[in-house]
């Protein structure tokens, strides 16, 4: 059996993965798939966000112990979660069989304006701004996925009961936001490491991954439309790619 642990991105939380947790179990045989909140998301919420990529890894690794999951894992991390993935498999390699990392980005090997696409800048200003819960996530849909917001109206219902539910600080928005900022990643792969980014994603350059996957030496999957959110527009994609890279290699 394969322990598979989900990590999500900047204030967002496990249930922003939404059914792929169960999509990604069936395609993978004998798997468990445990999706984590990392301090200050989700059920965290009331926690403080650590201000460094490396405490958050080390956070997860007590939850497992606490919920008495024992390595090896392999890490499935989507944006700031492919920080924590990187930073947890440098510290402890003997931990982490493999990860996938969904959409990610590095200080180390890009610049802020692909890190954060200038495009992004202002939709990121309305949803600060913005006064209601549902309002906010239908920008965030708008900037991190490539369908038709109009006909998934059921996808905004549960994001907004998310945040209604798990409300995040602007103080914990902060903090990942140095955290991220501060991440410097190893110049070579920790770990077996398989990439897939979105060629649309208008939150952060594909270039970004593309750059990973150069200095790592790793394997790159593409999807032609997917934004930002590569398991909300395509979960079968990303489950079918994962299964092959998964049983293959």
């Amino acid at each position: 059996m394969s322990t598979w642990i989900l990590l999500r991105g900047l204030v967002r939380e496990a249930g922003h993965w939404g059914g792929f947790p169960e999509l990604l179990a069936a395609e993978l045989p004998e798997a468990r798939v445990i999706a984590l909140d990392l301090p200050g998301n989700g059920s965290l919420n009331d926690h403080f966000s650590p201000v460094s990529i490396e405490a958050m890894a080390g956070h997860c690794r007590g939850e497992l112990a606490r919920q008495g999951v024992p390595p090896p894992y392999h890490l499935l991390a989507m944006s700031m979660g492919g920080m924590v993935a990187a930073a947890w498999a440098v510290a402890h390699p003997e931990e982490i069989s493999a990860s996938v990392l969904l959409n990610t980005s590095f200080g180390a090997f890009s610049p802020l304006h692909h890190r954060l696409r200038p495009g992004a800048w202002p939709y990121l200003l309305k949803v600060l701004r913005e006064p209601s819960d549902r309002g906010r996530e239908e920008l965030i849909f708008d900037l991190t996925s490539n369908l038709a917001r109009e006909t998934h109206p059921e996808i905004v219902d549960q994001w907004t009961a998310l945040r209604t539910s798990h409300p995040v600080r602007l103080g914990n928005t902060l903090r990942q936001l140095v955290a991220s900022a501060r991440f410097r990643a190893p110049q070579q792969a920790p770990v077996r490491t398989l990439l897939l980014l979105g060629a649309g994603d208008h939150l952060v350059n594909p270039q970004c991954s593309r750059e990973i996957a150069r200095h790592w030496g790793c394997p790159l999957a593409v999807h032609p439309w997917a934004g930002h959110d590569l398991t909300l527009d395509d979960p079968a994609w990303v489950a079918a790619e994962i299964r092959a890279w998964f049983l293959n290699s």
